[in-house]
């Protein structure tokens, strides 16, 4: 964080977007409250280890790594903050003190800690959870904003590429030739793609975050927003290691390039037909996975965007502004615009179709490419997962097709008599056979990996993922800490 910005901050002292805490050997249970009522108003900088005065106290450095984690293993647990947000914690050196930085960004969601809503005034943090106008207010300001269009007044012309606005007139008269961007000048096209805003309530006027996500120069998009990335990792065996890997901090559409690349790359493209023309069931089936990992994310959220592709199964995941939770279903799919404005530039463009038909594609196609159905998870972390059957290798030198291999089905008793189930079925039920095993080995051992679960159980990985989701969205099961170090914790 920069220098001349610290001290600007600590000098102005507490306010609406400020929070000092002095935190010298543990987090002051209070903390979590401000980072709630930082999440439902405007975000804000929170500094730990600064007393009320602004004046630097320290935190103790051999309690900072613990504070650290501390802070990071609460902020991932909904019975903490829910839904849970991703934060990073900065450690810094102010005066000769250890200092801890957070900066909290407005939540496209209405948070809680402690089961209880907390929102942000002037200096300080006030619980309305029994207030109904200001939650139905809170609520109301949530549900009419859109990330996307966030305004940044300070953004010129010159700061998005040229290069990109020519492809995008070229792309979209391609797809519909007369388009009305091909006879307009970059500004134009920009207005008329509604990438230019003025916001009436704040009298902001100028460029937003999807003009800039979408045709911004890379050190413009990282000046934005951060933290944004989406990471393409493929893993052929070990899990807690990657055989090739792209990480990608630029604009959404050579983002969608790249990542159609490495799919390309690394996964097989079969013969298939439909009716008497073939056509890449790969390319259609990722065309709808990499567009959906891009457009319909919050951006807000500094979870890592990321296509995984790895030995039995493709996954992607994004964070999520939900509407609604569970598994989704063709025939119970509701489609709701996550970023309209960016959707209906994909769409304009040739990137993307009619909100909805993506999702009845997927299902159309994975049978036939993997083998079984895919998943689609909609929760705060929105997860995409393709099976691949046995005969999809991937292979030191390329991905090979090896025959087709008929689902895996898996088999559990019900009432005394054996039913058989695809595995590849998204009807959201679970075994309670299996989550009950599932429930009695973290007892006996909270940082068992979901492979070692499978092994343990005799089910497969995915079966294990299905259930440890229910058993999450049922209260019966919390994550504690990151995917790798943290541990399980049973819910009695």
């Amino acid at each position: 964080m920069n220098g001349t910005r610290i001290q600007a901050l600590l000098k102005q002292g507490e306010g609406l977007q400020v929070e000092f805490k002095t935190c010298r050997t543990a987090i002051n249970r209070d903390v979590y409250e401000t980072v709630c009522a930082f999440l439902n108003r405007s975000g804000g900088d929170l500094f730990l280890g600064v007393g009320d005065d602004g004046k630097v106290t320290g935190v103790d450095p051999a309690a900072a790594e613990q504070i650290k984690k501390d802070f990071v293993s609460a902020l991932n647990s909904p019975q903490k903050i829910s839904p849970p947000f991703y934060l990073d914690i900065e450690e810094l050196a102010i005066e000769g003190q250890t200092v801890l930085h957070v900066y909290v960004p407005q939540s496209s969601q209405v948070h809680r800690c402690n089961g209880k809503i907390f929102d942000r005034n002037e200096d300080g943090d006030f619980n309305i959870t029994d207030n109904t106008q200001s939650v139905a207010a809170l609520y109301q300001r949530k549900q009419t904003t859109y990330s996307e269009n966030r305004i940044f007044p300070f953004v010129k012309l010159s700061d998005l590429r040229e290069d990109l606005i020519a492809r995008a007139r070229k792309l979209a008269t391609l797809e519909r030739p007369g388009h009305p961007w091909q006879g307009m000048d970059d500004l134009e096209l920009v207005k008329s793609a509604q990438l230019y805003g003025h916001d009436f309530q704040t009298g902001k006027e100028g460029f937003t975050l999807a003009a800039v996500l979408l045709l911004g120069r890379d050190d413009v998009i990282l000046s934005a927003l951060p933290h944004h990335r989406t990471d393409a990792i493929l893993r052929r065996q070990n899990l807690d290691r990657y055989d090739d890997r792209d990480d990608i901090r630029t604009n959404l559409l050579d983002s969608h390039d790249r990542l159609m690349a490495f799919v390309a790359k690394h996964l097989p493209d079969s013969f298939y037909l439909e009716g008497t023309q073939r056509i890449s069931i790969r390319d259609h089936i990722f065309r709808e996975a990499v567009t959906n990992l891009l457009i319909h994310r919050e951006f807000l959220n500094a979870f890592p965007a990321k296509l995984v592709i790895e030995q039995g199964q493709v996954r992607t995941e994004n964070a999520n502004r939900p509407h609604g939770h569970g598994l989704i279903e063709p025939d119970n799919f509701s489609p709701f615009p996550k970023n309209p404005v960016i959707a209906r530039f994909f769409k304009e463009i040739g990137r993307a179709d009619e909100l909805g038909s993506g999702v009845r594609k997927m299902f159309r196609y994975c049978r036939d490419y993997g083998g079984e159905s895919p998943e689609l998870f909609e929760n705060d972390i929105f997860r995409f997962v393709l099976p691949l059957h046995s005969g999809v290798r991937l292979d030191d030198a390329l991905v090979k097709l090896i025959g087709t291999v008929q689902a895996p089905v898996e088999t559990e008793q019900v009432s005394g008599k054996t039913s058989g189930k695809t595995s590849g079925k998204t009807s959201g039920k679970t075994s309670g056979k299996t989550s009950g095993k599932i429930l009695d080995a973290i007892r006996e051992n909270p940082a068992i990996t979901i492979p070692e679960l499978s092994s343990q159980i005799g089910v497969t990985e995915r079966s294990i993922e299905r259930n440890i989701q229910k058993l999450q969205a049922d209260n019966k099961l919390q994550r504690i800490g990151p995917a790798k170090g943290g541990h399980w914790e049973v819910i009695e």
